[in-house]
């Protein structure tokens, strides 16, 4: 009976969350304006004006899921936090295919343990009910927090690849600036060298500011909000000089460009000497395990075992 009232409450409250995101009733004023505010936001950095394809290998169900559940908590005031927007940004995934997933993972992560649990029930004679559903709702949290961990995971490394280009793109900048280009010449050229996903972002951004009638700086500022990358920041603040004030960048783009590759270089250092650490950890375990293979015998002989 008891199993059957959980069961009867889960499948309510699966309709009745269904019926929430099938709702379709018109917004109040205030909240329409702010959302269409927000899909235009969100249209503009997620278009691609060259050959970055972004979001084409989302299922479009999951996004469509995902943009009901969007709607749902612009509408309740719900916002993610900055960090995760970020990361959705640098790894080139929509927001709508991130809340599909971590829907759909809460939800495996529920019915995993009862399935799990079931044919031990069984075979014992019966499990108290107490036990899978605090699993099923361990399962649900974890579910819903993986997808945002590996995304992070993700995002760490795509950002790290993201800032050994705009080293290289500095340097680029910098010679095309000593070859007598203006600014945003030499910003066009520097991009237009290589089609790896971070110089056609560069470039898509370039391009979208030009059409928009923007300054490429304030574009690369704003892409630098977006993907929470500090170099890009550095580099719109200082271009900004050079179109405002007149002042002589190229020494210091080539700086920070020595710089930004020392940072680099100590980095994979300091995760190397980790990993070797690591490494000698498990040399360690292994160590000891097969001396505790050889003690054993001895050991179990001298107590009677």
């Amino acid at each position: 009976m008891t199993l059957i009232m959980l069961g009867g409450a889960v499948m309510g409250l699966g309709l009745l969350l269904g019926i929430r995101l099938l709702d379709r009733s018109a917004p109040d004023g205030a909240v329409g304006l702010m959302q269409l505010d927000a899909d235009r936001r969100r249209f503009r950095q997620e278009v691609s004006l060259t050959a970055d394809r972004r979001h084409q290998a989302e299922s479009l169900r999951a996004r469509r899921l995902g943009g009901n559940l969007r709607r749902l908590l612009d509408a309740r005031g719900f916002q993610l936090p900055p960090a995760i927007r970020a990361d959705l940004g640098v790894t080139g995934r929509s927001l709508e295919a991130h809340l599909a997933s971590s829907l759909m993972s809460g939800v495996a992560g529920f019915f995993v343990p009862i399935l799990v649990l079931a044919p031990v029930g069984v075979v014992t004679g019966g499990i108290p009910v107490v036990v899978p559903v605090w699993l099923a709702l361990v399962g649900v949290a974890i579910g819903l927090v993986l997808p945002t961990a590996q995304l992070r995971t993700v995002a760490a490394d795509r950002r790290r690849d993201f800032r050994h280009v705009v080293s290289a793109f500095l340097d680029l900048v910098a010679m095309n600036l000593a070859g007598g280009r203006g600014v945003p010449e030499a910003l066009s050229s520097a991009s237009g060298i290589s089609d790896g996903w971070a110089f056609v972002r560069i470039r898509d951004t370039l391009e979208t500011a030009r059409l928009q009638g923007i300054t490429p700086w304030a574009a690369l500022g704003e892409l630098g909000e977006e993907l929470s990358i500090d170099e890009l920041r550095d580099l719109s603040a200082a271009l900004a000089l050079v179109a405002e004030d007149g002042a002589k960048v190229r020494e210091s783009l080539t700086a920070r460009a020595v710089s930004m590759r020392r940072r680099e270089l100590a980095d994979t250092e300091g995760r190397a000497q980790a990993r070797s650490q690591s490494m000698l950890m498990a040399q360690m375990l292994l160590c000891v395990g097969f001396l505790l293979f050889l003690i054993y015998p001895a050991v179990a002989r001298v107590m009677g075992l």
